[in-house]
C-alpha cells in the first residue's frame, strides 16, 4: 500500500469505523470538546457524520465524497467535521437521528447532520450522492448551500434549531400520565398477535413483504403467546407462524449455507438476496431463538442451525481472550487482484465455478451426473445467475448465485435416483468443498470492537443452547466470555460497566485513553446474559454480579418522575436529549428486557420493589402497547410475565448427583416462558439462601433431589420423579 497522503485525527482512535476514514482529505475531529470549541471559537456550524464499519452505503459515500479533495476542502472550509461509530456512541447517534427522522420522515445510515457550535441540528439527511442527481441535490451542492445560509441568516437557522429541538424534547418524552397502571396483559397479547397475524407472509414466512429483517422479537413473542394458549387454535398458529419463519430463513440465502451464520436482513421477499454483513447482534439472538424452536418442536433441524450459528461465530467472531467482535462487512475484494470491493464477493458463486469445484460423477444415478448438478439443483444454482437485476441495481452480483435451498431433500434425493441419506453426505462434501475454496478468497473487513451489549446478547445464546441441546461446551462458553466482560469490560472500583473495547496491534486487549461508560442497554443485555448464565451453570457469583449490576442500572438510569429508564446517563453536557427508545426492531429495546429482568432480580433477591419498577415500565409504556404492541412485541411478552408471576423452580440436591442432574435436565428440556431456576444445594451461608430465607424450609424428600414449584414465595408440595415435574411445568 502506497503511503497515505493525508492523516486526520482519527488516527488516534481505536474504533475501526474511525480508523477507516483517518486519511480522507476531512479534517476530521472525534466527538468531544476540542471539536465543539473549535466550532465555537470560529463561529462554524459542525458537520456530523454517522455511520458504523460494517455499513455499505456509509463506505460507498466516502469513495464518492470524503476521498475527494475537493469536497474535502469545501467542508474543511466551512465547517468543524465530527466523525461518530454509531455502536460506541448509540446515544449521540440516537439524538439526531431522532431529529433527521422527525425533519425528513427517514432515517438511516450514513446519517448527514449539520449543527449549531452548541451542538444543534438544523439540516440533516443520510445518504448523499456527490454531484446533483435528478431531483436531488448532490453533497457538494448541499455543503455550499449551507455554508452560505450560515453566513447570511445564521440567526434565522438558530432560531429555527431551537424551536426543532423544543419540538423534538415534547415528541420524545415517555412518562406516566397521572395514576396509570400496568396495561392488562390479555387485551396486549391478543392485539400483538393480532397485528402479527395480519402481517405475516403466509408462503416464505416473516412480518413484511421486503426487505425482511430477521427480528427474533416477533418470534419470541410468538412462542411465549403459544405456552399460554397451548390447546387454542390462536396458540397452535402462533407456533406455527414462528416455526415456519425460522425454517424459511434457514432455507434461504440470509444464511449462509457454506460459512454459517446469518447475513444482516434480505433484500427480497424470499429470503433470498441479504446484504451481507454480518452482526454480533443477529448471531446471538438467533441462536438462542432456534434453540428455543429446538426445545419446543423436537425438531432437530432446529438444533442443527443453532450449531451452525455458533461455529461461526466461536471459529470468526471470537478473540482468543474470550470476548466476541462486533461484526463483519458486506464487502470485499473478489480475488487478490481487484481494486475494487463489491458487495458480496467473500460468498457468492458462478456456476462454472461450482461445476469446477465439484466434478466428480455420483454413484448409483442417472449415466453422467456430478456432484455439482446435484448441489446447483439443491442451491437453486443457475446458470447465468440466480439474482434477479431488480435486486442488484449496481451490477455487483452479475454472473453470481446466492445459494438458497430451493428444493427439499426429498425431491432432490428422488430426481437424481439417491437415497435420502446419500444425499444429505454429498451436500455436506459440497459445503465443504466450497468452504476450501472461499477461504482463498480476500476476507471481508472485521469490526474488533467489543461491545458489553451485544457481549451479552451472545452469552445468552451460548447458554440458553447449551441449555437446550444440552452441550457443556456451549455453557462453558458463555462462561468463559462473561468472565471476559468482568476483567475487561467492567470497573470494579465504581462498579460500573464500560461500553468497548477492542482488538490491539499483536492480539492484546485495548482500552481508549478515555473509557466509554456502559449504557443502558450494556447493562440490560449483560444482567440477562447473567441470569442466562447462572440457569445454565448454577454458579452464583453470576448471579450476585448481576443483581449488584441492577442495583447500578437503577441508580444512573432511572426516571423518578416519569418512570422506566432513560437510555444515557445524566451529565453529559453534550447530550441534548435524555431519551427513552420505544422499538423492539433488530434488538430488544432496552426497557423491555428490563422488564423481565426486574422480575427476575425480584425471584433470585426477594425484592418485591423490582417487580414494582417492572409495573411502572409498563405503566409508561402503556399508551403504545395497548395501540401499537406490534413495536414492543417484547415488552409485549413481558406484560404477560408480569401478570402471570413468575414460578420459582427449585431443585433441592447435591449438584454432583445424578438424580440432581437428571432433574436439571427436565427443567432444561421444557420451554416454559415463565420460569425461574434456582438450585438449593444445602450450603446456608451460600448467597442464594442468604437472599431467600424461605429456601432453608424446603427438604429433600426421601433423600433424593426433590423439586418444588414455587409462587410469591408460597411452595407446591415437593416432588421426585422428572414425570410429575414436567406435568407441572407444561400445566
Amino acid at each position: 500500500p502506497s503511503v497515505p497522503r493525508h492523516t486526520n485525527r482519527l488516527i488516534n482512535e481505536k474504533s475501526p469505523y474511525l480508523l477507516q476514514h483517518a486519511h480522507n482529505p476531512v479534517d476530521w475531529y472525534p466527538w468531544g470538546q476540542e471539536a465543539f470549541d473549535k466550532a465555537k471559537k470560529e463561529n462554524k456550524p459542525i458537520f456530523l457524520s454517522v455511520g458504523y464499519s460494517t455499513c455499505h452505503w456509509c463506505h460507498v459515500m466516502e469513495e464518492e465524497s470524503f476521498k475527494n479533495k475537493e469536497i474535502g476542502e469545501i467542508m474543511n472550509e466551512n465547517f468543524v467535521c465530527v466523525k461518530v461509530d454509531r455502536e460506541e456512541r448509540p446515544d449521540v447517534d440516537k439524538v439526531y437521528m431522532t431529529f433527521v427522522q422527525a425533519t425528513s420522515g427517514g432515517g438511516g445510515w450514513p446519517m448527514s447532520v449539520w449543527l449549531t457550535p452548541d451542538l444543534k441540528p438544523f439540516a440533516g439527511g443520510t445518504y448523499f450522492p456527490p454531484e446533483d442527481r435528478f431531483h436531488h441535490a448532490g453533497f457538494r451542492t448541499v455543503l455550499l448551500r449551507i455554508a452560505e445560509q450560515w453566513k447570511e441568516n445564521k440567526d434565522a437557522l438558530l432560531e429555527s434549531s431551537q424551536k426543532i429541538l423544543e419540538a423534538l424534547l415534547y415528541r420524545s418524552e415517555i412518562s406516566v400520565r397521572g395514576q396509570e397502571s400496568p396495561p392488562p396483559s390479555k387485551g396486549v397479547m391478543a392485539a400483538c398477535f393480532q397485528q402479527l397475524s395480519s402481517s405475516y407472509d403466509k408462503d416464505y414466512g416473516g412480518f413484511s413483504k421486503s426487505p425482511k429483517f430477521p427480528t427474533p422479537v416477533n418470534l419470541n413473542f410468538l412462542f411465549t403467546y403459544w405456552a399460554l394458549h397451548r390447546t387454542t387454535p390462536e396458540g397452535a398458529r402462533a407456533l406455527q407462524m414462528a416455526l415456519h419463519t425460522l425454517r424459511m430463513m434457514a432455507h434461504g440465502g440470509i444464511h449462509d449455507h457454506v460459512g454459517q451464520g446469518f447475513h444482516r436482513y434480505s433484500t427480497d421477499q424470499h429470503w433470498h438476496v441479504p446484504h451481507f454483513e454480518k452482526m454480533l447482534y443477529d448471531q446471538g439472538q438467533l441462536a438462542a431463538t432456534y434453540s428455543r424452536a429446538f426445545q419446543i418442536s423436537g425438531d432437530e433441524f432446529f438444533a442443527d442451525v443453532t450449531r451452525d450459528i455458533l461455529l461461526y461465530v466461536s471459529r470468526d467472531l471470537s478473540d482468543q481472550a474470550g470476548g466476541f467482535y462486533s461484526a463483519e462487512d458486506a464487502d470485499s475484494y473478489p480475488t487478490t487482484s481487484s481494486r475494487e470491493k463489491r458487495e458480496g464477493a467473500f460468498c457468492v458463486w458462478a456456476a462454472e465455478e461450482i461445476r469446477a469445484l465439484l466434478p466428480d460423477r455420483v454413484e448409483g444415478t442417472t449415466e453422467g451426473t456430478t456432484l455439482g448438478d446435484v448441489f446447483m439443483y439443491y442451491y437453486g444454482v443457475e446458470e447465468t445467475s440466480n439474482v434477479s437485476p431488480m435486486k442488484d441495481p449496481h451490477q455487483e452480483l452479475k454472473g453470481k448465485n446466492v445459494l438458497i435451498a430451493r428444493s427439499s431433500p426429498e425431491l432432490t434425493a428422488a430426481k437424481f435416483g439417491l437415497e435420502p441419506g446419500q444425499l444429505g453426505a454429498l451436500l455436506r462434501e459440497g459445503r465443504q468443498r466450497l468452504a476450501t475454496a472461499r477461504a482463498q478468497r480476500p476476507r471481508p473487513h472485521l469490526d474488533t470492537k467489543m461491545l458489553a451489549a451485544w457481549n451479552g446478547l451472545m452469552i445468552s445464546g451460548f447458554a440458553q443452547a447449551g441449555v437446550a441441546l444440552a452441550e457443556q461446551d456451549y455453557v462453558s462458553r458463555a462462561a468463559q466470555a462473561a468472565a471476559f466482560l468482568q476483567k475487561h469490560l467492567f470497573d470494579p472500583d465504581s462498579g460500573r460497566l464500560l461500553r468497548s473495547c477492542y482488538r490491539g496491534e499483536d492480539n492484546t486487549v485495548e482500552q481508549s485513553a478515555v473509557p466509554i461508560q456502559g449504557f443502558l442497554e450494556d447493562y440490560v443485555f449483560v444482567i440477562q446474559a447473567l441470569f442466562d448464565l447462572y440457569e445454565a451453570l448454577l454458579e452464583q457469583s453470576w448471579l450476585e454480579w448481576a443483581l449488584q449490576l441492577q442495583h447500578m442500572q437503577d441508580k444512573l438510569f432511572w426516571d423518578p418522575k416519569g418512570f422506566a429508564y432513560f437510555s444515557s446517563e445524566a451529565g453529559d453536557p453534550s447530550l441534548l436529549l435524555r431519551l427513552k427508545d420505544d422499538q423492539d426492531g433488530a434488538e430488544p429495546t432496552a426497557n423491555s428486557v428490563a422488564v423481565t429482568n426486574l422480575l427476575r432480580a425480584a425471584c433470585y433477591s426477594g425484592r418485591m420493589e423490582w417487580v414494582e419498577k417492572a409495573g411502572q415500565i409498563l405503566a409508561a409504556f402503556s399508551e403504545r402497547l395497548q395501540k401499537i404492541p406490534i413495536a414492543l412485541p417484547e415488552m409485549a411478552r413481558a406484560t404477560a410475565l408480569f401478570h402471570h408471576t413468575l414460578k420459582q423452580v427449585v431443585i433441592c440436591g447435591d449438584p454432583q448427583g445424578e438424580d440432581t442432574k437428571q432433574m436439571l435436565r427436565c427443567v432444561h428440556s421444557v420451554f416454559s416462558p415463565n420460569k425461574v431456576l434456582v438450585l438449593a444445594d444445602g450450603d446456608s451461608a451460600g448467597f442464594l439462601y442468604r437472599q431467600l430465607p424461605f429456601l432453608a424450609s424446603l427438604q429433600r424428600k426421601d433423600g433424593k433431589a426433590t423439586a418444588y414449584v414455587c409462587s410469591n414465595f408460597t411452595c407446591s408440595l415437593p416432588v421426585t420423579s422428572t414425570q410429575e415435574l414436567r406435568g407441572m411445568l407444561c400445566p
